[in-house]
C-alpha cells in the first residue's frame, strides 16, 4: 500500500491525481504544515518537513514531480507518460517539469510575501522579480495552448497535472489574472472523474469544518 503524506490543498494532490488516474491503492496522512509542533512520524520520513512525500514499501521519495515519474515509471506503461519515442514526449518532458521548476517554485514567494510577510514587506524585491518571472513563464502556457489543447498536445497527460496545479495556486493564491485559455484548460483538466476523486480522498482525515 502506498502511503502519502500531504495535505489537500498542497501539492500532494498531484500525486494523488496520479494515483487516481492510474487506479493504484494508496491511503493517506494528513500533514498539517501550520502546526507548531510538527508530527514526528512525519519527519521521520521528510526531515526537511515539507510536503508531499510517499512511502512505498521500502521506498520514501519526496518532491512531487519526482513522485509522479516514480509512480508512472515503477507501475507504467500509463498514457500520463508518453514513451520517448513518441513526438510527445518532449512537450510533456518540458511541461511536466515547468509546472513546478519554472511556476509553482517561483509563485511560492509571491504567496509568502502575500499571506505571512508584514503589510509592509508584501511587495517587497524578491517577490516582485519572481512575479516577473512567472509571467514570462505563463507565455509558454498559452503559447502552447494556442495550438493543442493539453500540454503534450491531443491527449491529457501528467504535465497537465503539474501544470494545472500551478495554475491554480498562481490563480487563486497568488493574484495572477488567467486568460480564457487558461481557465478552459483548467476547466478541461479538472474535469477528469480521476481529479474529482483525487480531491475527495485529499480530505480524507480533515476535521469537519
Amino acid at each position: 500500500m502506498i502511503t502519502v503524506w500531504g495535505g489537500q490543498t498542497s501539492r500532494s494532490i498531484r500525486v494523488v491525481w496520479v494515483l487516481e488516474e492510474m487506479g493504484l491503492p494508496y491511503e493517506i496522512r494528513q500533514v498539517d504544515m501550520l502546526a507548531p509542533v510538527q508530527d514526528p512520524a512525519f519527519l521521520a520520513v521528510n526531515p526537511a518537513n515539507y510536503i508531499p512525500a510517499i512511502q512505498d514499501g521500502g521506498v520514501t521519495m519526496i518532491e512531487s514531480v519526482a513522485i509522479m515519474e516514480y509512480l508512472m515509471g515503477r507501475y507504467g506503461p500509463t498514457p500520463l507518460a508518453p514513451a520517448p519515442g513518441d513526438p510527445a514526449f518532449a512537450a510533456y518532458q518540458q511541461f511536466l517539469h515547468l509546472g513546478e521548476a519554472g511556476l509553482a517554485t517561483l509563485m511560492m514567494p509571491v504567496v509568502v510575501s502575500r499571506f505571512l510577510a508584514p503589510e509592509a514587506e508584501r511587495e517587497n524585491w524578491g517577490a516582485t522579480w519572481a512575479r516577473e518571472c512567472v509571467e514570462r513563464r505563463l507565455d509558454l502556457v498559452r503559447a502552447r495552448l494556442a495550438r493543442a489543447p493539453y500540454m503534450a498536445g491531443e491527449a491529457f497527460t501528467a504535465a497537465d497535472i503539474s501544470v494545472t496545479y500551478a495554475l491554480n495556486l498562481g490563480g487563486k493564491h497568488a493574484g495572477f489574472a488567467l486568460g480564457d485559455a487558461e481557465q478552459a484548460y483548467i476547466a478541461r483538466t479538472t474535469a477528469r472523474d480521476a481529479f474529482k476523486r483525487a480531491m475527495e480522498r485529499s480530505h480524507e482525515g480533515l476535521a469537519p469544518a
